[in-house]
């Protein structure tokens, strides 16, 4: 039996019925789509990219007779929640001005929350248990977020207990990792040997020895 994956942290508030009549049809929203493509292709074209932040009125100041505001924030919503867009943003990508140029980093929440969501919506389409994978994405999503592993936990600690448990064992695993990565790097100091001497000594890829030694603090005295 495998274990659920986490639900997204915060459950979409539910519509009164006035919003559901203001909410524009699908109908209407993905014309706004295409046009959105078609004016910026390296953003919304055929690779979805992050967007950077303020893109809604951006778009609304540099066409404002292409746009209408309702519409305009429709289709961003259902953008922003297609699983193209948000692997984008699982991925770790910066986030892009409306040329598709990257302009600043994406949150380290982001990218957690954006991972749990991507997950849970391909558990949903297998029988295959992919908590491991995801497990290894928020490891790597920790590492490239420069924070210790104190500071990303409480960063991304919430009130949800299976993304706390996803969190807690993909740190753990971490820590192993950065266990074994020093206990590598005391083996190599210790043999004088270089790079691709050690890495024959233990059949490893002399590509994962280099970048195991530019690690952020690593010290080589070999």
């Amino acid at each position: 039996m495998t274990e659920s994956l986490p639900q997204p942290t915060e459950a979409p508030a539910a519509e009164t019925p006035a919003a559901s009549k203001q909410r524009p049809a699908k109908s209407d929203v993905l014309p706004v789509l295409d046009k959105m493509a078609a004016l910026y292709p390296h953003l919304f074209g055929a690779v979805f990219r992050p967007m950077k932040r303020g893109i809604f009125q951006e778009l609304l100041d540099k066409h404002p007779a292409e746009f209408e505001p309702v519409s305009l924030k429709a289709a961003l919503s259902m953008h922003a929640r297609s699983l193209r867009y948000l692997t984008a943003v699982a991925s770790g990508e910066q986030r892009h001005d409306l040329q598709g140029q990257p302009v600043e980093p994406m949150a380290p929440e982001h990218v957690y929350h954006a991972l749990l969501e991507v997950f849970r919506r391909r558990q949903s389409r297998t029988q295959e248990d992919l908590r491991p994978k995801l497990v290894q994405r928020v490891v790597s999503a920790w590492e490239a977020s420069g924070l210790t592993p104190q500071a990303y936990r409480e960063l991304l600690s919430g009130r949800d207990e299976a993304s706390n448990a996803v969190l807690d064992e993909a740190l753990v695993e971490a820590e192993v990792r950065a266990a074994k990565a020093e206990a590598l790097l005391a083996a190599f100091n210790a043999s004088g040997a270089s790079v691709e001497a050690f890495a024959d000594m233990y059949g490893l890829d002399p590509r994962a020895v280099a970048r195991l030694l530019r690690r952020p603090g690593a010290k080589v005295t070999a």
